[in-house]
């Protein structure tokens, strides 16, 4: 039955007094940190650095010179006065820089299926940027059988499913590395986060795993010297406002992020291909996990769509060190601007990788013919046959 608006709204009105004052109490919070972050941007690297001298897990430090930028925001200068413009520009950075993104997909066991089993699927694009206009994309599939989905009393099954698509997608980034080793014309994205803080809702071993799968991808990187990019479309990390926290002597906040407070600051609002300079991410708690991978990952944020708050991108702290930043968060914009908003080469992955529900019937179609014909006692429940016959 769908749900009714009346009754929404009458509970909204009932609780209007609860959001305004969240708002309010927001409101000042970020206030506050606005003062500061325009009183700490007129300060050198080095001064700030001295103020955070032996403070452990003080959310950022600053990597890349800070200079005059007011509020910590680089201007990019990009302009362009036509979309033909704009795709000039992406041809004069991307021709012949290969980029890479996986995503992946999975059916989860179901308990219409007498039997545990589960389907993961990663896919991969990679666009060579040539005039040719040659890419290739591709799939892996896994399956999951009931050893590989046993799980203890309060685990879940759908979490050694997670578990796998994570590391059959960082293997294959770590393979593409392998692949284009010293390559100075190659970028992989990864779609997320480089510091798991995620992983710390989970039990130790499933932490551990995250982080293991993490700090493989950072050493691959470093190792093969094939950089690197993580993509946070929507990031509510809180490393500069805890670090400002630190630096001004302010209250603890959950209620600010990053990017909202680097959106629009007190003297300016951040403009498309603004970014900030690179800062060395110290967060407390995932990172006392990543052991020499614990100060190796290096953030900015990065304004990539006029309405929305800037992205946040990660990379590898080898890539500053070895001066190729700037040019590698270039091949990012364009990126952007060939997909209108969002990495083309990320969401060309994620239309690779997806499992639709005709590829889910498929599925259970073949596991019950296979089943049959290795006279395996496997039983779909009547709701799945009939849903089967209506589709």
């Amino acid at each position: 039955m769908p749900i009714k608006p009346s009754q929404i709204l009458s509970l909204l009105d009932k609780k209007r007094d609860d959001f305004m004052s969240y708002d309010k109490t927001a409101l000042q919070e970020l206030q506050q940190y606005r003062m500061a972050l325009a009183k700490m941007s007129q300060q050198s690297s080095a001064s700030l650095h001295e103020i955070l001298k032996g403070m452990k897990s003080c959310g950022a430090l600053p990597l890349e010179p800070l200079g005059t930028h007011p509020d910590w925001v680089i201007p990019s200068k990009l302009t362009w006065q036509s979309r033909e413009q704009s795709l000039e520009w992406v041809r004069d950075r991307l021709t012949g820089i290969s980029t890479f993104a996986v995503d992946g997909s999975q059916i989860y066991p179901s308990k219409d299926i007498s039997v545990p089993v589960a389907l993961v699927q990663i896919g991969w694009y990679e666009n060579f940027h040539l005039p040719s206009g040659i890419y290739e994309k591709d799939i892996d599939l896994d399956v999951m059988t009931p050893s590989d989905l046993r799980v203890g009393r309060g685990d879940l099954a759908d979490r050694k499913v997670n578990l796998r698509r994570f590391e059959m997608e960082t293997d294959r980034l770590i393979q593409y590395m392998d692949e284009r080793a010293g390559c100075e014309t190659c970028l992989a994205f990864f779609d997320g986060s480089l510091v798991a803080t995620f992983a710390e809702a989970f039990d130790e071993e499933t932490r551990n795993f995250y982080v293991k799968c993490i700090c493989k991808l950072l050493q691959a990187s470093e190792h093969y010297r094939v950089p690197l990019v993580s993509y946070i479309d929507t990031s509510s990390a809180h490393d500069l406002t805890e670090m400002l926290r630190r630096l001004g002597n302010l209250p603890e906040t959950k209620s600010i992020h990053d990017a909202q407070l680097l959106n629009r600051t007190q003297s300016h609002t951040m403009e498309w291909g603004d970014r900030t300079p690179l800062f060395l991410c110290q967060r407390s708690g995932i990172l006392d996990h990543y052991g020499d991978q614990a100060d190796k990952v290096a953030f900015t944020y990065l304004k990539t769509n006029k309405d929305s708050y800037p992205v946040r991108l990660e990379l590898p702290v080898w890539i500053y060190e070895a001066g190729w930043h700037e040019r590698i968060i270039n091949w990012v914009r364009a990126e952007v601007v060939i997909g209108s908003g969002y990495p083309y080469v990320i969401e060309t992955a994620d239309q690779v990788a997806v499992l639709k529900n005709d590829d889910r019937q498929v599925f259970y179609r073949l596991l019950q013919e296979w089943a049959d014909q290795e006279d395996l006692k496997l039983r779909l429940s009547r709701k799945m046959v009939s849903k089967a016959r209506r589709r």
